[in-house]
């Protein structure tokens, strides 16, 4: 089958474009993972916040989209597991699972899997609609590790919003902006070949 026709081909992901086989699979799910890991690497902290800004997000949720739901979850289901095992490959190089940050982490398994079933149906081949997926993927991610860190913190919801979501807004936009040229660009550049 040709890549033209791959991409045409309803419920293909970017990861489809390549031959199928049970390695190609392993290898995007490890590469998926270290992707996010080297990501996280990219780290500044954020004052009076327990978290700091990171590539993490916009690396989980690229997973996603690129890899599709079941391989972005497994990516990132690695990536969190080897992080709590010792890997030092959360924010600023740290392991474990004790980190108040790490409901985002968790946050990120899910919206892996959302954005990549998304994806499936097309949600990463328009500006427009890349946009919407990437912002449900940061709302998901908000969703699970926003609540976590105020139970971790013992801080209460505002104080957790204003910690954990509030100062995050402004880099999440300019995340979701990135993924409106990159996956469709992709998409197009895949289509030609």
């Amino acid at each position: 089958m040709s890549t033209a026709t791959a991409t045409a081909r309803p419920g293909a992901v970017l990861a489809d474009l390549l031959p199928a086989s049970r390695v190609r699979d392993a290898a995007l799910v490890l590469g998926g993972a270290v992707l996010t890991g080297l990501a996280a690497q990219l780290s500044v902290p954020v004052p009076g916040s327990p978290v700091p800004v990171t590539g993490q997000t916009f690396a989980a949720l690229l997973v996603g989209t690129s890899l599709g739901a079941r391989r972005g979850f497994l990516s990132l289901a690695l990536y969190a597991v080897a992080g709590v095992a010792g890997v030092p490959w959360f924010a600023g190089g740290t392991s474990g699972g004790g980190a108040v940050s790490f409901g985002y982490i968790l946050g990120m398994l899910l919206a892996s899997a959302v954005v990549g079933a998304l994806a499936r149906r097309g949600a990463d081949r328009s500006p427009l609609r890349t946009a919407g997926t990437m912002i449900l993927g940061e709302v998901i991610i908000y969703a699970v590790g926003v609540p976590y860190l105020a139970l971790a913190a013992h801080l209460s919801a505002s104080q957790a919003i204003a910690a954990g979501l509030t100062p995050f807004l402004l880099g999440d936009a300019l995340k979701a902006l990135l993924a409106m040229g990159v996956l469709p660009t992709a998409w197009k550049f895949a289509d030609k070949r």
